[in-house]
């Protein structure tokens, strides 16, 4: 089996986070800095992974403020 790449590894890891309720809905994510730190990744790979989660709705950017979980009931249902 093919290893995932690490932006959605990461996102996985994220998006899990939030269904076993280490972050619940309206909680800042760790900054890009951190994140980085914390999955062992550089910046760009933390980029993909913002994309993907405001893509599937499971977080909401905004400019200035951060990057905030939202409630999974209103997560689109893609793999």
């Amino acid at each position: 089996m093919p290893a995932l790449p690490d932006y959605l590894r990461v996102s996985n890891a994220i998006m899990d986070d939030v269904r076993s309720g280490k972050l619940k809905p309206g909680d800042k994510l760790p900054s890009i800095a951190q994140l980085c730190v914390l999955h062992k990744v550089g910046a760009s790979t933390i980029q993909q992974v913002y994309i993907r989660l405001e893509a599937l709705e499971v977080v909401e950017r905004y400019q200035g403020k951060g990057v905030f979980v939202t409630d999974p009931a209103t997560w689109l249902r893609k793999p």
